[in-house]
């Protein structure tokens, strides 16, 4: 595990898993700030980017995963259902963590991936984190059907049976 991996989660914005982070359909008004976004689980992080609006470009790498123009969606996909328990974290280039790179959201970007050197970033990423062996690889075949509608079922009978046990 890199070291430094959980550095620059250590107050995110949004946490979620995913199989939470599934079941909602639209981007609350809360979340709309947010501009960069990472895909990781509680070692080490997949993916880190950016966009306008992070809630719908993790969207959009979920939906692309599925047709392979997704690195970070065909990951989650190949991995499913183990993937449900990744997590999803949102944050705002603009936070005052990141005023020594001037909020600047490419700057902000290239510093989370270099502090936490994600396993599937290539670009300003001298020396990704290998892949654990837990996990198959954004080539591998899907794990799952390419019914969103299916697996958002599984998604949320899995996020019911989690308060089940735990209320």
């Amino acid at each position: 595990m890199n070291p430094v991996s959980h550095l620059p989660l250590a107050n995110p914005k949004v946490s979620i898993s995913l199989k939470r982070f599934l079941l909602i359909e639209q981007c609350p008004e809360a979340w709309q700030s947010f501009d960069l976004y990472l895909f990781r689980d509680d070692a080490v992080t997949f993916y880190v980017g950016q966009s306008h609006l992070a809630f719908a470009r993790v969207w959009q790498h979920l939906l692309d995963g599925f047709k392979g123009r997704s690195l970070a969606g065909r990951f989650v996909w190949s991995n499913w259902p183990t993937s449900m328990n990744f997590t999803i974290a949102l944050l705002d280039s603009q936070d005052a963590r990141f005023h020594a790179v001037g909020h600047e959201v490419t700057a902000v970007e290239q510093w989370l991936i270099a502090q936490s050197s994600p396993c599937l970033n290539v670009v300003y990423n001298g020396q990704p984190t290998p892949l654990p062996p837990a996990y198959r690889p954004p080539n591998a075949s899907l794990r799952c059907g390419r019914s969103l509608k299916k697996l958002l079922y599984q998604a949320e009978r899995a996020v019911r049976m989690e308060e089940n046990r735990i209320g």
